[in-house]
């Protein structure tokens, strides 16, 4: 007779899975790294279990995913919820004719695009990222997605770190936000 393996709550699985990196990418930053937690066949699709169960009856039309991580399992959300996914690019990596926002972060200042026609007037759009620190990146993402005339029904995270502040000036857009744990 087989084992079976034992419950484990899928929101403390994601966490437990998410390993701390001291001091990077510079002294006094504590780096949350989500790559075990996407090692982990388990937690990957619990991960992205959490993520479908919240927006199933959201009626989405598309997940965009923000550059690079939120193109992990914003892509597998996408393929989950049968909607297409859109991938919002650091500058100067799509092809095609673009819109961006500039934004600062807890490094420096970058800027993001995403194609012009990449979502249309009126789309239910789920925003993902990896992880919501100052926000920049998310806002600057928020901002892009509502410029282009889509309506973004939620913007979420797997970490949100709200000592930082972003999630807080996400609220203040009243975009929704949702973040599987915080730390």
């Amino acid at each position: 007779m087989n084992n079976p393996i034992p419950y484990q709550d899928p929101i403390e699985l994601v966490r437990s899975l998410i390993r701390n990196v001291p001091d990077w990418p510079k002294p006094g930053v504590m780096f949350r790294d989500i790559t075990p937690l996407l090692q982990d066949p388990r937690a990957f699709r619990a991960l992205i279990d959490i993520f479908v169960y919240r927006h199933m009856r959201h009626k989405l039309d598309v997940v965009v995913g923000i550059d690079a991580r939120g193109f992990i399992f914003g892509s597998a959300l996408a393929y989950a919820l049968g909607v297409g996914f859109v991938p919002v690019r650091k500058q100067g990596k799509l092809p095609y004719k673009t819109v961006s926002a500039a934004y600062t972060l807890e490094y420096g200042d970058a800027v993001v695009e995403v194609h012009q026609d990449a979502v249309k007037p009126g789309q239910r759009v789920l925003l993902v990222d990896d992880l919501v620190a100052t926000g920049g990146t998310m806002l600057a993402a928020v901002k892009l997605l509502q410029q282009l005339g889509s309506n973004v029904v939620e913007a979420a995270a797997i970490v949100d770190l709200p000592a930082l502040g972003g999630s807080s000036l996400i609220a203040k857009t009243d975009t929704p936000f949702f973040s599987v744990c915080t730390f």
